[in-house]
């Protein structure tokens, strides 16, 4: 007999969990908190026709690679060439391990040693004189040279433990008067300050809060077991007020995001939980304008490049990426053209309102390949190495600092006489029946079929991209923080980690301090205020230097 469902809304589940707290210690109750919202996600992903049992086993252990050599478990010969048409490999008989030849144990990969002392840019720089010698001395060694400054020191590291968040206590001398009673406390240092928590500490909580995942709560349990109490209602406190005064910033980034040649966009879910269903926030008091029968919230993530910069930008709410695009593009300049936007080929993703010359991921496409290739060994061989091939004609273009004309014709000339073929081969899969349709391999075969024309653009269009995986990276932020905190509590706190994530990770793609310039900002509020566009990322150093400001070296 089928067991009747029940049906519990997130606010009636989190006071079940509340009650339990009690019962079972801090401990027990976070990782019953975790097994029930796990099972939750789960269910979300069950009822969704979409997903497949593989598809289900790389989200709860995690992808494996998708690199052609681990996919083939083989080296590559060099260029594909299109399989011939064999019913055994066609219909996936037999595993891809005895299909091909076992792979030899490539190099060990380099840069996952020891970090050099270069690398610290963060700490302190102390320099040390010698002992003994000043410049001109005569060598000891000789007796007859003369010393000179070395141009680069010698280098020692020393790293040292502290919380996140330090502290100091200024402990102020005070004298009593035994007559009249008067009380006289000494001046504090100078220096010192006003405020009990510094610019510093906002910057600090961004970092880990929205930068790196780790939620108020487990921060609060860390200070406090190194002697410094920060209670994650205080956390949430600074954060917030630190948001409304570098607020100019994230505008300016929005529009100077709207007027970039190139826009990668796509979502991921969220969750927020005065917007969830059964919350006491009716729909229609949320502060977007959306299809009122829409009920999942989202964070969507664009990434625009803008003479060779790269701006972040995440928005959290009930609005798709291509609604939030659509918000981003009403600021670009009139008299610009319409962008290239690549994203995949949901038609959520694009904007109704505004025009762009629209690119299809083909890592996107590529993928539904690799998920088969074990069923579809030779098929997909062909498929990866010849994506392969045009991978690496890309990578060479970047590396020799090809411009975008330059680019194009480096793809016509190299990638144009690999994907003509490949064409060639998707079209015939299907009209000669190669391929069941409704197989693994046919649906990956139509979708690149019916998308070749947006999944090319790179042949036709210059500065177009290949894929949209650097979007797809900039959304790991919002993940990271969905896994470490679960969810927002109200659109504001949604608001507050949209602007902080946008102004670090746009930091980290310029290569920037994030915690230097996260600090300078809310130093210079109200420069910021009057000129928001001389405190971006990449050029607010310069402008610290023209107002007398310090700049950090890291």
């Amino acid at each position: 007999m089928r067991a009747a469902r029940v049906e519990l809304n997130p606010h009636d589940l989190e006071a079940h969990l509340e009650r339990a707290r009690v019962a079972l210690g801090e401990p027990g109750y976070q990782q019953l908190k975790a097994a029930v919202e796990t099972l939750a996600y789960l269910t979300q992903l069950l009822e969704n026709k979409d997903t497949t049992i593989q598809r289900l086993r790389q989200i709860l252990f995690g992808p494996r690679t998708e690199k052609t050599s681990t996919v083939l478990k083989t080296e590559p010969d060099g260029v594909a060439t299109a399989p011939e048409a064999n019913p055994a490999t066609a219909e996936g008989n037999g595993p891809l391990e005895k299909a091909l030849p076992k792979a030899e144990p490539g190099p060990k990969s380099p840069g996952h040693g020891r970090n050099g002392a270069t690398r610290y840019s963060g700490a302190n720089k102390i320099p040390v004189r010698h002992e003994s010698l000043t410049p001109g001395d005569a060598c000891p060694e000789c007796q007859k040279g003369k010393v000179y400054p070395h141009k680069t020191p010698a280098l020692l590291v020393r790293l040292v433990g502290q919380a996140p968040i330090g502290g100091t206590v200024y402990e102020l001398e005070k004298f009593r008067c035994n007559l009249c009673g008067e009380l006289f406390t000494a001046e504090a240092p100078e220096g010192v300050g006003s405020e009990k928590y510094d610019e510093t500490s906002a910057s600090m909580i961004a970092l880990l809060k929205y930068g790196s995942g780790l939620p108020f709560h487990r921060l609060e349990r860390l200070q406090d077991s190194v002697g410094i109490p920060l209670p994650a209602s205080t956390q949430w406190e600074i954060v917030a007020e630190t948001a409304a005064g570098i607020e100019p910033a994230y505008q300016e980034l929005i529009r100077q995001a709207a007027q970039g040649e190139v826009l990668h966009n796509d979502d991921t879910t969220m969750k927020v939980l005065a917007l969830m269903p059964g919350s006491h926030q009716d729909l229609a008091e949320t502060s977007e304008v959306v299809a009122p029968e829409r009920s999942g919230v989202f964070t969507s993530g664009i990434v625009s490049t803008r003479q060779g910069r790269q701006i972040a930008l995440f928005f959290t709410g009930r609005k798709h990426a291509g609604e939030n695009l659509t918000d981003v593009l009403r600021r670009r300049a009139t008299e610009l053209g319409p962008p290239i936007q690549m994203c995949d080929a949901l038609s959520r993703n694009l904007s109704k309102d505004f025009d762009a010359i629209v690119a299809n991921c083909l890592a996107h496409a590529r993928r539904q390949f690799v998920d088969v290739a074990q069923s579809f060994p030779q098929p997909c061989r062909y498929v990866l190495e010849t994506l392969r091939e045009v991978y690496t004609n890309d990578a060479l273009a970047k590396e020799q600092g090809m411009s975008a004309q330059q680019r194009l014709r480096f793809h016509q000339e190299r990638s144009g006489p690999l994907m003509d073929p490949f064409e060639k081969w998707l079209q015939e899969q299907l009209s000669e029946r190669k391929v069941e349709p409704n197989s693994g391999l046919g649906t990956a075969i139509s979708y690149m079929k019916n998308h070749w024309s947006k999944l090319t653009l790179f042949l036709r269009v210059a500065g177009a991209p290949l894929d949209n995986n650097i979007c797809e990276r900039a959304l790991k932020k919002a993940i990271l923080h969905r896994k470490g905190s679960l969810f927002y509590k109200t659109e504001n706190g949604a608001r507050v980690g949209d602007l902080f994530m946008s102004l670090i990770h746009t930091c980290q793609l310029g290569a920037s301090n994030p915690f230097d310039y996260l600090t300078e900002l809310q130093k210079h509020t109200e420069e910021l205020a009057q000129r928001p566009q001389d405190w971006m990322p990449w050029n607010y150093r310069e402008t610290l230097v023209r107002v007398g400001g310090s700049v950090d070296s890291g």
